[in-house]
């Protein structure tokens, strides 16, 4: 099946930065789509660019940032600036489609309605999350897994097998399953013995559990969602070379794109 277009040329902002991450390997991604044209602008520089009039000559925005996490210092959750959080509102509000991947899920943790934005939280440390406790989320590199596509006919999985193969991080973190349309389920068991504590990690003790407690987790590794008037994709996959280069994750990347840009997704999430 061939992939899904729109229109061209798209021209894209990509945020990055907040999370290590290998800038070559990752913008390889974008700059082999045909007809996408992608800028990257790294944390904290991209805030200024994330409203209306800063992003009038985009089509879409990528998210694969981490910002409002201070890790040196605890690490300690940044609040927003007041005028960032009024221009990202706005430009949700007009209808701009996003596409946010992987750690992009734990940014901005001092501001509850961005969970609800992208449609769940990665949590470093216990928090509160939608009016109750809940423990800091899991981790896990390099699990195989495989993710099956749980909406055959949404264009963002246009032309890709039903079921496939990637080596990748995944999260044991919060879903809010009731409010997303499922795209990807992953085959991985979502249960504590098989991650470790994040809030351990950031003290130090990588790779540990011990004495951590979480309920099983969500399978969804992939969802479209209403953010305000914009289309939304969240993708969790996209810790690494391995995942970026291949194919498969490439496509999805390419169609997430397309659809959040098409009168189609717009019409959508104005609930047209």
């Amino acid at each position: 099946m061939p992939t899904v277009r729109y229109g061209e040329p798209l021209n894209v902002l990509v945020t990055a930065k907040g999370h290590p991450y290998l800038r070559d390997p990752f913008m390889a991604i974008f700059d082999e789509i045909p007809g996408i044209a992608c800028t990257l602008v790294e944390q904290p520089a991209a805030q200024r660019l994330m409203n209306p009039q800063a992003m009038a000559g985009f089509d879409a925005l990528v998210l694969y940032d981490m910002p409002g996490i201070d890790f040196p210092r605890g690490p300690a959750f940044v609040e927003p600036d007041p005028a960032f959080k009024a221009g990202l509102l706005a430009l949700l509000d007009q209808g701009k489609g996003v596409v946010a991947l992987h750690h992009a899920i734990a940014g901005w943790p001092a501001w509850p309605e961005y969970a609800e934005l992208l449609g769940g939280r990665f949590l470093y440390r216990p928090g509160e999350l939608r009016g109750r406790a809940a423990p800091d989320s899991g981790y896990r590199h390099e699990v195989i897994h495989d993710l099956i596509v749980a909406d055959p006919a949404h264009p963002v999985v246009a032309g890709l097998p039903e079921r496939f193969t990637l080596t990748d991080e995944i999260y044991l973190s919060e879903v809010f399953e009731d409010s997303v349309q499922p795209l990807l389920r992953s085959s991985a068991t979502f249960t504590r013995d098989n991650f470790y504590s994040a809030s351990q990690a950031i003290s130090g003790k990588m790779y540990s559990n011990e004495g951590w407690e979480h309920g099983d987790g969500s399978n969804l590794v992939g969802w479209t969602k209403r953010a305000r008037n914009s289309p939304l994709v969240y993708l969790q996959p996209g810790d690494g070379p391995d995942t970026y280069a291949d194919p498969n994750y490439r496509r999805l990347i390419e169609n997430a794109i397309r659809w959040v840009c098409s009168p189609e997704a717009l019409a959508w999430a104005k609930g047209g």
